[in-house]
């Protein structure tokens, strides 16, 4: 029993180590330049199994959109902001309205090998520029972790996890889109910024 406590503290400082490392890696990086297809990413979109309480700060009462999933399950998103490293940062709450406890689908990840091999997540999201023409996928850093809140699988009757997923962000001049997530009903949503 020691031993294995002692490994698991060990990776568990692994893991730490390695995250405060990207996360000065990432904040190190904001010069200009660079490839389009890899673009930097904010630190506090590595965070992976948290649930962040802070990327809601500043958000109405009132949500942008509400999209009912099945077994009661409800996203609501409470924010859609564009920041100027070119991202687009989703945030909400996702919430088990159900009277028992429910399984979080594992669709909701996606069907991309590269995403479904870390986990879960809300890798499957997705926003829908019409007027553009483009769909636009979770980020990925690159360990091919999607950017977004992993690590959930049940949510107890009542219970509410704080969600997040960043995306490329479309156009300045596009401020409406679709937002899209697998077993969910879609939503058009306001980015603002």
């Amino acid at each position: 029993m020691s031993n294995r406590f002692t490994a698991r503290a060990r990776r568990g400082m692994v893991a730490l180590t390695v995250a405060a490392g990207l996360a000065v890696g990432v904040a190190g990086c904001g010069g200009g330049g660079g490839d389009d297809k890899k673009p930097d990413t904010p630190a506090s979109a590595s965070k992976e199994s948290e649930s962040n309480p802070s990327a809601q700060e500043g958000q109405s009462d009132e949500p942008l959109a509400e999209l009912k999933g099945q077994d009661g399950l409800l996203l609501q998103i409470t924010s859609a902001e564009r920041d100027a490293g070119g991202f687009v940062t989703v945030n909400g709450t996702l919430k088990n309205d159900a009277d028992e406890g429910v399984a979080v689908p594992a669709a909701v990840r996606g069907e991309e090998t590269e995403i479904v091999r870390n986990g879960r997540s809300l890798g499957g999201a997705t926003l829908v520029d019409s007027k553009g023409k483009k769909r636009y996928y979770v980020l990925r850093d690159t360990d091919g972790r999607p950017l977004t809140t992993t690590g959930f699988s049940t949510l107890k009757a009542g219970e509410s996890l704080a969600v997040f997923m960043q995306f490329p962000a479309p156009p300045t001049d596009t401020t409406e889109v679709a937002f899209q997530l697998p077993t969910f009903a879609s939503a058009t949503i306001t980015i603002s910024g």
